[in-house]
């Protein structure tokens, strides 16, 4: 049996030398990753429940809840996407919500526990007559005492600006895939589109949401090419969504071999590992994760998850499910 030190020797050590304040950490090569993945299963789980109490509490969850603002009618090709105009997978089009319904659907997540809104729009980039009412949106929900983040798509510069100044918190734009997988999925818009907005979002002062999906058919390098993308960018990402692939009837990617779970298990460590003070998020396909997965998920250092019924438009356990299996796990929201 491999004692810890023995351990530690297979393996890059996580980075001592993490800078708490910027979130930056040492640069992570993809070979150092992939070292990661293959690492036992076992060894894999302790170093990352090593790196995650030694920045976060160990029994804590932070709950967010996702709304879609303004539902279908995208013009992108995102393969995975139920919104895509490209696709028949019966999602209604739906036109922005009134300020009114978005702040009292707000209430009810704060009610239900939850500390984050999240408001997300399918557009390929908003224009900028839309974020007045974007902006209208944050202001009031911030106004409720609610943590405040936005998935509109890419932004300008200027754009950017403007949420902030609106009191936005956090703004998801993910970046899917590794550079070399992305090509497969969206031919719509760039790798170096992503990056160009997430560059926009940091230089306004907004906390940046970033993380992919795993389970589209992507290699495990791919995968850990993600990874070592996310935890490369400088600095990290403060919240990292890992989603798992909802495969939806009309998208391309429906009919897709599942992901073994415990690869999904895996990537949560290895993202907790080279990413140590950001929170790793359990987000999209949770509905299908048995509660032993999701508990080892938990295990390697998963410590958001959204919260309610529905991610835009896809499942999500109901909250009900989810306090049942924190209060058995002894965790508590943070």
């Amino acid at each position: 049996m491999n004692s810890p030190d023995t351990v530690s020797a297979l393996q890059p050590a996580a980075p001592a030398a993490v800078n708490a304040s910027t979130n930056t950490a040492t640069v992570w090569s993809l070979a150092d990753v992939e070292a990661l993945f293959a690492l036992p299963f076992n060894d894999l789980l302790w170093q990352a429940q090593q790196v995650h109490r030694a920045h976060w509490d160990a029994n804590g969850v932070q709950l967010s809840t996702l709304l879609s603002v303004k539902t279908g009618g995208c013009p992108e090709d995102c393969a995975y996407c139920p919104q895509s105009v490209r696709y028949d997978t019966g999602v209604t089009s739906q036109d922005m919500l009134p300020l009114a319904d978005v702040l009292a659907a707000a209430q009810r997540a704060k009610d239900a526990g939850a500390s984050r809104f999240c408001m997300g729009a399918a557009w390929r980039s908003p224009k900028d007559r839309d974020l007045e009412p974007i902006a209208e949106m944050v202001a009031g929900v911030r106004a409720l005492g609610l943590e405040t983040c936005a998935t509109l798509g890419m932004l300008k510069p200027a754009q950017a600006e403007r949420l902030k100044a609106a009191g936005l918190d956090y703004y998801n734009h993910n970046l899917d895939s590794a550079p070399d997988f992305y090509g497969d999925i969206i031919q719509t818009r760039q790798y170096q589109d992503r990056l160009d907005t997430l560059q926009a979002v940091r230089a306004a002062g907004i906390h940046v949401c970033c993380g992919g999906i795993v389970g589209m058919g992507e290699t495990g390098t791919q995968r850990a090419g993600l990874i070592a993308q996310l935890a490369n960018l400088n600095p990290a990402p403060e919240s990292v969504p890992i989603n798992l692939l909802v495969q939806v009837p009309g998208t391309p990617l429906h009919g897709q071999d599942p992901l073994d779970p415990l690869e999904f298990v895996r990537t949560i460590a290895v993202a907790r590992i080279t990413m140590p003070t950001s929170r790793v998020r359990l987000s999209a396909g949770r509905e299908d994760m048995s509660d032993a997965v999701q508990a080892l998920c938990f295990l390697a250092g998963a410590n958001s998850i959204f919260y309610g019924e529905q991610l835009l438009t896809t499942p999500n356990p109901g909250a009900d499910r989810d306090r049942s299996l924190l209060a058995r796990l002894g965790m508590h929201a943070e």
